[in-house]
């Protein structure tokens, strides 16, 4: 988006709690990397608005992003899944200390490999925002454990302006852009979800069964 507009829309954000500002200002400081604070708050809003009682995290990093969908539904069971064993110490640690852990489920190991450890579970939202190269194996691995009228998030779906833009030169993110093309190509031709992308922090998908 313009950046103008970019700038206007943060600052019309609400006040956030102290402990959101220091898990933000940790992941800057350790280059740790989380939700854009709009896609951030847009995601808030679509759970204020269909109260998941269930949600399923891909790529837990600190835990910043489990905790602010808590947030947005206090009620909710969320199980989130990190391979890197550091972060994943870190969210457990940021989630026990916000005493959430009775509503935030860590999981240290590799996504593809620990949603098939969840067969006979259902979840009302899945997000998406781990390696984006696995990202169309992330979503095939949710579907079955997707309620019937559940709702498949992905972050970074249009990274940084690169995706819509192949002529922008940059070695390792046009990289990146390349598989995230690729993906978006195959969700939107996906014959069992209809999906809509949203040009909100560094772009949103939204995948809904048909």
């Amino acid at each position: 988006m313009d950046e103008k507009l970019t700038n206007y829309l943060i600052q019309s954000l609400p006040a956030r709690e102290n402990w959101v500002v220091e898990l933000e200002q940790a992941a800057a400081g350790d280059k740790v990397p989380i939700m854009d604070p709009l896609g951030m708050n847009f995601v808030m809003q679509l759970i204020r608005l269909t109260k998941p009682a269930r949600i399923l995290e891909i790529g837990t990093a600190i835990g910043y992003s489990a905790l602010r969908m808590l947030e947005a539904n206090p009620e909710a069971e969320i199980v989130t899944i990190e391979k890197d064993e550091q972060r994943y110490a870190q969210a457990k640690q940021h989630i026990t200390k916000r005493n959430k852990q009775n509503h935030i489920h860590v999981i240290q190991g590799d996504a593809t490999e620990k949603l098939q450890t969840l067969t006979g579970s259902f979840f009302d939202l899945v997000l998406i925002d781990a390696a984006k190269g696995k990202y169309q194996r992330f979503f095939e691995r949710s579907i079955p454990l997707l309620a019937d009228s559940g709702i498949i998030l992905s972050d970074n779906v249009l990274f940084k302006g690169y995706v819509a833009d192949p002529e922008k030169q940059h070695p390792r993110y046009q990289a990146i852009a390349g598989k995230i093309r690729t993906y978006n190509d195959w969700l939107v031709n996906h014959p069992d979800f209809t999906t809509t992308f949203v040009p909100i922090g560094d772009g949103i998908a939204i995948s809904t069964k048909k």
